[in-house]
């Protein structure tokens, strides 16, 4: 409920890794479970329930195409009985793999959405942003994008080397970005999972609402019209995106009605120094300190 009230058009089942290959017997009554919750939110305003698959674990043992596609079509079963409005295949670090995701899902007659977990030097294969995106249109995907592993700086760098390849290649389709909630500028072909934080030190590195207005503006400019986050996100992020947006989409998200954009609640503070700052000029300039006087500010990888 937070985050629709933040503004999200999209509740997305929480189905990541819900293939039987990852949970067997209860795969079936968590991805059931999963668009009923969903859509339970998604009718307490005016949002869309996306159904998820994302890659297996099986691919990266033996790359048997049949049974990595029956995993997507068993979860696939769950979602058109439930009758999600849209499909999204995302987390793919193989370009193979989301190719196989898309044929499947699209046989649903369903839009299908696919995003890879993949920095600017594209996947774990070689396979580049550019020449993935053209993969994933010509597979039927008519949503392309990033998510995850990244953060927004160099999601929206290899969204435009997507948004390139797609017009070499004269094919067109709506694009998607969906960065993690930390800045990751230091990170290697696999993203923050290689960072010495990862999972459970990563707060330091968390962007703050003024950077995820930024990260919303850029990647509108660049054409970008799903916009939205990944691990790291809170609701008050995805309340910045809806408040930058809000000249586009044309009002504000319920979420906004206690909340001042840009500071401007600073207006009532007893302090004219904390006034001064109810303005957008001063967060959009303003370089944040950690606090941590001893910490560097870019780490050494572990892999």
């Amino acid at each position: 409920m937070e985050f629709l009230r933040a503004g999200s058009n999209v509740m997305q089942t929480f189905t990541f890794s819900a293939s039987e290959d990852n949970m067997g017997s209860k795969w079936e009554d968590v991805n059931a479970a999963a668009c009923d919750l969903a859509r339970e939110v998604a009718g307490k305003g005016d949002a869309l329930v996306a159904g998820g698959i994302s890659q297996t674990s099986m691919y990266k043992h033996h790359k048997d195409e049949a049974r990595v596609k029956k995993l997507f079509q068993l979860q696939l079963e769950v979602f058109i009985r439930k009758n999600v409005d849209f499909l999204i295949a995302e987390y793919f670090e193989h370009a193979e793999e989301a190719v196989w995701a898309v044929e499947v899902l699209k046989e649903s007659g369903k839009p299908v959405a696919v995003t890879m977990c993949i920095g600017p030097d594209g996947d774990m294969c070689g396979v580049t942003p550019g020449e993935c995106a053209v993969k994933l249109v010509k597979a039927g995907a008519a949503i392309v994008g990033v998510n995850c592993r990244f953060g927004p700086s160099t999601s929206l760098k290899t969204m435009k080397l997507m948004k390139e390849g797609l017009q070499a290649a004269g094919l067109q389709a709506h694009l998607l970005v969906q960065s993690l909630g930390f800045h990751t500028p230091d990170c290697g072909k696999g993203g923050f999972v290689d960072l010495p934080e990862y999972p459970f030190g990563l707060e330091p590195r968390v962007a703050t609402r003024w950077d995820i207005q930024k990260y919303a503006r850029e990647a509108y400019n660049l054409g970008v019209r799903y916009i939205g986050g990944c691990c790291g996100f809170e609701p008050y992020h995805i309340r910045a995106i809806a408040e930058e947006l809000a000249p586009e989409r044309g009002f504000l998200p319920p979420a906004s009605e206690k909340h001042g954009s840009w500071g401007r609640g600073l207006n009532m503070h007893t302090k004219p120094w904390i006034r001064a700052r109810a303005r957008r000029e001063y967060w959009e300039n303003l370089l944040p300190a950690s606090g941590r006087p001893f910490c560097p500010s870019l780490s050494q990888l572990d892999a």
